[in-house]
């Protein structure tokens, strides 16, 4: 699968991320969209993914998968940081 259909979750505004998911969905024909987010985040793309799917995609997206990891990296004084991430794999439900 290519970037083009992960949603890497910040500091804008809650709705933005939602919207964007489910632009993903429905307008660009995805049949599979990761939500990305890392440290204090993390909860966040936990409720985008919950709002997309149960209430804006109710039927049609399912949670498939979750991947939790870290990464280790320095911080601007030069400290090694660990901070913890997280994958959530959406994708098109079966129609039948």
């Amino acid at each position: 699968m290519t970037n083009d259909n992960s949603i890497f979750i910040g500091g804008k505004p809650f709705m933005n991320y939602v919207t964007g998911l489910v632009m993903q969905f429905t307008t660009k024909d995805a049949k599979e969209v990761i939500v990305k987010a890392r440290g204090k985040f993390i909860s966040r793309a936990v409720d985008v993914s919950e709002v997309a799917s149960k209430r804006f995609l109710k039927g049609q997206v399912e949670v498939t998968d979750i991947k939790i990891d870290s990464e280790e990296f320095q911080n601007k004084e030069g400290k090694e940081i660990r901070v913890s991430t997280i994958e959530i794999i959406l994708k098109k439900s079966k129609v039948t």
